[in-house]
């Protein structure tokens, strides 16, 4: 007997969610790796898409996430809340590998994704400005999204892409 592969053909369906998973986010699950110990870690960081669609965060060098990014930028987030009802399990979520750069505070790209962060996380403005705070943009080069029971994607860099009119 052999076993079917669980992961089903990535469709129009499935980016749909996987966008919307992304745009929707406020957080997100950051995994790294413990520049001192080698050993895998998670926090929960505040999540939202830069000007350009990628995933953003802001992060403060108090924190020892910040650090092991800068050991080592390659981590992953996790997307996608459990609903108010019913297995966590059954709800849409997606990992996410990445590759981390922080934002040098004097360029056009930081001034940029400060100015849209803060459309979108208006809140964020308490600390935005704090000389230990960074933005960190995430390449994506690739993911797993589990849109629900049975509902397995791989998902390439381009499938979170919004469509252009000319696509």
């Amino acid at each position: 007997m052999t076993k079917s592969d669980p992961i089903r053909p990535t469709d129009a369906e499935a980016r749909t969610l996987a966008r919307d998973l992304m745009t929707t986010a406020t957080y997100a699950a950051l995994a790294v790796t413990d520049p001192a110990t080698g050993t895998p870690s998670v926090t929960r960081v505040a999540l939202a898409t830069g000007p350009d669609g990628a995933p953003i965060t802001l992060v403060s060098d108090l924190s020892s996430h910040t650090a092991a990014l800068r050991a080592n930028a390659h981590c992953a987030l996790l997307v996608g809340e459990p609903g108010d009802k019913g297995d966590p399990l059954t709800h849409p979520r997606m990992t996410l590998h990445t590759k981390a750069s922080f934002l040098a505070k004097d360029s056009d790209a930081h001034a940029q994704t400060r100015d849209h962060y803060l459309s979108l996380r208006p809140k964020a403005k308490l600390y935005v400005d704090f000389p230990d705070f960074s933005f960190v943009r995430f390449e994506v080069s690739g993911g797993l999204m589990n849109g629900g029971f049975g509902k397995a994607f791989r998902l390439a860099p381009e499938d979170l892409l919004a469509p252009t009119p000319f696509s």
